[in-house]
């Protein structure tokens, strides 16, 4: 069970999230005062912290920026009244993960916790991903067959990497929504079936080999032929 300190210093809000998370799987504790939080998310391990931004002793921003001075990579969603982009960007230039403003859906305040503990439980991974004559670079970020570079678009190759760390296997459009673009639901579009036709013309170029596969009403693979 994911454990969450909660740093809230309004008792009913601190009660709020913590019935949230724990109807969606997650142990809560709470914290009323931002340099009690510090030194407890400092001293104890958490899965992941939500974190107000207007709290006595720290305020939010000095508590997040505390962490991450101490070395501290726990994830942290900023759950705050105030709203205005200024606030949320500089919320999360400070060390944030995510920002939340109130008041929120609690479906969505557990969404983005799991998102948040999801992808800080990610293995270490390798930094040159191969799939037969392919090659993709993650350090220099970029795609090569055949001796020549392919050029991609950002999200072509952040969805280029996540079919190759999956080699071999069929990948649903739930997956891809998910893992690639961070929707727990689909769209209705036909985003994914855009970009990986982009995808496949720019690597399954005439006279090589093709590595894409489509399985019709299933999802798409990339492997070896």
């Amino acid at each position: 069970m994911p454990r969450v300190l909660i740093i809230e210093d309004d008792a009913e809000t601190a009660s709020e999230i913590a019935a949230c998370l724990s109807a969606g799987g997650f142990h809560a504790e709470q914290s009323f005062d931002g340099r009690e939080g510090l030194q407890r998310a400092l001293s104890q391990r958490y899965d992941a912290l939500t974190l107000d931004r207007m709290l006595p002793g720290l305020d939010g921003l000095e508590v997040v920026r505390a962490l991450r001075d101490a070395g501290s990579g726990a994830p942290v969603l900023m759950v705050s009244a105030l709203s205005d982009v200024d606030d949320r960007v500089t919320g999360l230039r400070a060390g944030g993960d995510d920002y939340l403003t109130k008041p929120f859906a609690p479906n969505e305040l557990v969404a983005r916790l799991e998102a948040l503990v999801r992808r800080s439980q990610r293995p270490a991974v390798e930094t040159l991903l191969t799939v037969g004559d392919l090659r993709l670079d993650l350090v220099k970020h970029e795609a090569i067959r055949e001796g020549r570079r392919i050029e991609l678009l950002p999200m072509e190759f952040k969805l280029l990497e996540f079919m190759m760390r999956n080699a071999g296997q069929i990948l649903s459009r739930r997956m891809i929504f998910e893992w690639v673009w961070e929707y727990y639901f689909d769209p209705g579009t036909n985003l994914i079936d855009v970009h990986v036709g982009k995808l496949r013309r720019k690597i399954d170029t005439p006279g090589l080999a093709p590595l894409f596969k489509t399985e019709r009403g299933v999802g798409y693979m990339i492997d070896a032929p």
